[in-house]
């Protein structure tokens, strides 16, 4: 096996249980992780969401670091257009002197919410004066290393404290634009596959990151349902599905249910839209099943580490789809 494998970890909410018991289940999943010698594990960011407890991954990162000893521990990823670079630097140096070493920092574009979440965070009047992402994502590179160029006027502001070792720094996105954002900012780069599957748009993708940042592996964001059989993982994966809303002239945005896309549309003010439906790309069988479609991935694409998310709507059945994989992965290790 040549490649590593991570978690992705969003803090759902099972059965009207309190937000609380997602929080620590995460934290539970992050010391077994380490144990099951998982590289990596990430917390994602959405908002307004009533089954989903991860908003705030930098404090979960936090006291996740604080629980675990080895195991890197990241976002998966902030949701940058919401928020000044400056204030991101300054919180993941934080971590990085808290947690040497083991401090990674994804971004994304990606809102994490709907419309009124999104002004919420933004302030609930329109900032003209708002960067692109790509101006955002270029000055937090800069906080993050020596600083502003001479003749900006917040050159010589520094984002303490400087940490030894600063965190890995990550672009999160499923498109070529994307990657060659992240190469030309020295950025490394991971495509969300369980959330466009499309292998066209995959290899185009990575052939662009590939093409423009030489010698830098990308990473791949996949879903992945193990189980003791592919009978038994088919009907775990079940009815998931996942909703596209296109707007014209508007970004389209993707959402859990038709109900999400119709509120979506509402809360952006729109009635010229299109709801589609998407299967999302979730690789499912028994463990030598899983690993021999990332073994394919691996070969086809030159993929060094997966990023694994696990949609299981059980809580210990997710616990054991990801035990089966970590299980499966040390004994071809060994």
């Amino acid at each position: 096996m040549g490649y590593a494998l991570s978690l992705l970890d969003k803090s759902p909410i099972f059965n009207g249980e309190p937000s609380s018991a997602a929080l620590k289940r995460t934290v539970a999943l992050a010391q077994q992780a380490e144990e099951w010698g998982f590289r990596r594990f990430w917390v994602a960011e959405h908002h307004d969401t009533p089954d989903v407890a991860s908003s705030s991954p930098e404090i979960l990162i936090a006291f996740i670091a604080a629980h675990t000893s080895r195991i890197r521990i990241g976002s998966g990823g902030v949701m940058l257009q919401h928020y000044s670079p400056y204030k991101i630097a300054e919180n993941f140096n934080v971590l990085a002197n808290l947690a040497p070493g083991r401090i990674d920092l994804g971004v994304g574009k990606a809102p994490g919410g709907l419309p009124f979440s999104t002004r919420a965070l933004q302030g609930l009047n329109p900032r003209a004066e708002k960067q692109d992402f790509s101006a955002q994502l270029e000055q937090l590179s800069a906080f993050l290393k020596e600083g502003l160029p001479e003749n900006d006027p917040l050159a010589s502001v520094r984002a303490t404290p400087i940490p030894a070792h600063g965190a890995e720094r990550f672009l999160l996105g499923a498109s070529p634009d994307s990657a060659a954002l992240a190469a030309k900012q020295s950025w490394d780069f991971v495509f969300a596959s369980h959330l466009n599957g499309d292998e066209e748009v995959l290899k185009r993708t990575l052939d662009t990151y590939v093409e423009k940042a030489p010698g830098q592996k990308p990473l791949l964001a996949v879903g992945v349902v193990a189980a003791e059989t592919d009978s038994e993982a088919e009907r775990l994966v079940g009815d998931i599905n996942h909703f596209k809303v296109h707007v014209d002239g508007g970004q389209s945005v993707t959402v859990g249910s038709v109900e999400q896309a119709e509120e979506y549309a509402r809360q952006a003010g729109v009635s010229n839209y299109r709801i589609e439906k998407k299967t999302p790309n979730v690789i499912r069988g028994s463990a030598r099943k899983v690993l021999g479609e990332l073994d394919r991935l691996h070969e086809r694409f030159g993929i060094g580490e997966f990023i694994i998310d696990t949609p299981i709507r059980d809580a210990a059945k997710r616990l054991s789809s990801i035990q089966i994989l970590a299980q499966a992965q040390y004994a071809l290790a060994a």
